[in-house]
């Protein structure tokens, strides 16, 4: 199958399909410029959309870090890899598809436009010889009819007999010029003839086959490059596939990852403060004066002044803790042992601390090895170096390991003596629970207390002693109450040092307001902050100076 020999006469035709042709290998161009571009874009898109979700943490950031969160930026990890991926697709889409094809149009437009030239310069040829030959044939007819025409004159004249001889004579002549005109008209005629004939033959038969082979080669090799670039589209997608899966698995394995429980510890861990959960509050019996002098026996013959002071001790210990569990009004400075911060955290602080120094205390020891072995070779070997220039260095690395020591003592120092109160605590808090259950097998149906109440309040706290927490806290007493008040409006507190209340609360009032428009106020449960003095009704204890 050949078009030089099937489409012989189709010239125009297959002029118009190979221009089709290069007009769809530009439109595939096109496609694939498109197609990269959205890979490029999308690419794009991803990577901003991790860098907006990933962390922003500074190096000195500890922050525990929870599983699911781990995950989710092992996740946008894979997902930046996944984004490198789109933008190998891209490039190699770029590289093998599009710049390759764009080059091959560009060859095959010129190669085109060489063959067609070829074909139409054979084609003119072939019409130059058609009307060399047929001016010839023209011209060959007009002779022939010249002639004829001088062959007419001769014998009308020769059979006149009124013509003269001359007349004949000359009538003769020109029939012999005409005559012979016309053999020469004819056998050029014939020349062209043949000559056209051999033109004609080898234009259809050997040059025009030859043109359209050439544009049939062009047009196969044209479908070959676009099958060609079909399957290098589709590979550009299939090489990155395997490293794809391995991201996707990436994402799987970081979600299998996701522990629960252990979130839950780090939990725990971050906030724990280890203090001890509030005591019980005592019963406070308002009814001793009134039957004191009816039945010494009901109530407790104890003093009403220790009675109100064991109390008022009980209750401050109590309401002192409690800020732990609410919003402490005021934070002082960071202290260099974290005595700040609750039993809990000073701990974990001052274990991370030790372990940084430790680290720290590992470099300058491990430097000052190298030193010393430099010293060494340099007394061995003079040309080297002189030895007495890194006395300085060696002097001031054995500074900081000093240094560095001496802070590892006093921080382990200090951690153990919050470690030991932590202890201490966890056993006293064993010792009150039992406590709390045995008063509660002595409690009343009617919920009063037996005679011996001076148990229960030796049970709760320590009238004449301080326990450890109360050593730790001596700053943090809580303030003597000067009067009471009740919220008239609701307030949220959300602010830090606020305190919330409803509609109807009643506090107690242990700072007055100084003229910004804010009553430091303490709940029953002991939680303290401050108020806005305009949504509260307020009364003093007459005997109270504001303090």
């Amino acid at each position: 199958m050949s078009w030089g020999t099937e489409l012989w006469d189709q010239f125009d035709n297959l002029e118009k399909h190979t221009q089709w042709g290069i007009d769809f290998l530009d439109k595939y161009a096109k496609f694939v410029k498109e197609r990269l571009e959205v890979e490029q874009n999308y690419a794009k898109q991803l990577r901003n959309l991790v860098k907006k979700y990933c962390p922003k943490r500074s190096a000195k950031d500890e922050e525990p870090r929870f599983t699911s969160c781990i995950a989710f930026y092992s996740i946008l990890n894979e997902l930046n890899d996944y984004a490198g991926q789109r933008e190998v697709v891209a490039e190699e889409m770029g590289h093998r598809v599009y710049a390759e094809i764009m080059r091959y149009a560009n060859e095959i437009k010129c190669e085109r436009k060489s063959h067609l030239h070829e074909g139409r310069k054979a084609q003119q040829y072939l019409d130059m010889c058609f009307k060399q030959m047929d001016n010839s044939k023209k011209k060959f007819e007009r002779e022939c009819r010249e002639a004829e025409k001088a062959q007419q004159t001769y014998e009308r004249l020769d059979n006149d007999t009124n013509a003269t001889k001359s007349d004949v004579e000359k009538a003769k002549q020109q029939l012999n010029i005409r005559t012979h005109m016309a053999d020469e008209s004819k056998n050029e005629y014939a020349a062209q003839l043949q000559n056209f004939n051999a033109e004609q033959h080898k234009h259809f038969y050997i040059v025009i086959p030859q043109v359209y082979k050439h544009l049939q080669e062009m047009d196969e090799r044209r479908t070959i490059k676009l099958s060609e670039c079909y399957r290098g589209f589709a590979d550009a997608e299939r090489k990155v596939i395997p490293i794809i899966s391995k991201c996707l698995e990436g994402m799987v394995h970081a979600a299998k990852s996701v522990d629960e429980r252990r979130d839950s510890q780090i939990v725990v861990d971050c906030f724990k403060s280890g203090f001890e959960p509030p005591t019980d509050y005592p019963f406070e019996d308002y009814s001793q004066h009134i039957y004191r002098t009816v039945s010494d026996g009901t109530i407790s013959s104890a003093p009403k002044q220790d009675s109100v002071r064991a109390d008022k001790v009980t209750v401050g210990k109590a309401k002192g803790k409690l800020w732990l569990f609410g919003k402490k009004p005021k934070q002082g400075p960071a202290l260099e042992d974290f005595s700040h911060l609750p039993p809990e955290q000073r701990r974990k602080r001052l274990q991370q601390k030790i372990d940084e120094l430790n680290r720290e205390l590992q470099k300058e020891t491990d430097q000052k090895d190298a030193l010393n072995k430099m010293k060494d070779v340099y007394e061995k070997n003079p040309q080297m170096g002189d030895p007495s220039s890194l006395h300085p260095k060696i002097a001031e690395t054995t500074g900081n390991i000093e240094r560095l020591r001496m802070e590892i003592h006093k921080n382990e120092a200090w951690l153990s003596e919050v470690e030991g109160k932590v202890s201490q605590r966890a056993e006293r808090r064993h010792s009150v629970e039992a406590n709390h259950l045995v008063a509660q097998g002595r409690e009343s149906p009617e919920g009063s207390y037996t005679e011996d109440t001076n148990q229960e309040i030796r049970v709760q706290h320590h009238p004449h002693g301080h326990s450890e927490f109360d050593d730790e806290f001596d700053d943090d007493e809580p303030l003597p109450a000067i009067g009471h008040c009740k919220a008239i409006y609701p307030f949220d507190g959300n602010n830090e040092g606020t305190l919330s209340m409803k509609e109807g609360d009643i506090m107690y009032i242990i700072e007055e307001d100084k003229g910004d428009g804010w009553t430091r106020a303490r709940k029953q449960n002991g939680d303290e902050g401050y108020v806005p003095t305009s949504y509260i009704d307020i009364t003093l204890e007459k005997n109270s100076k504001g303090s």
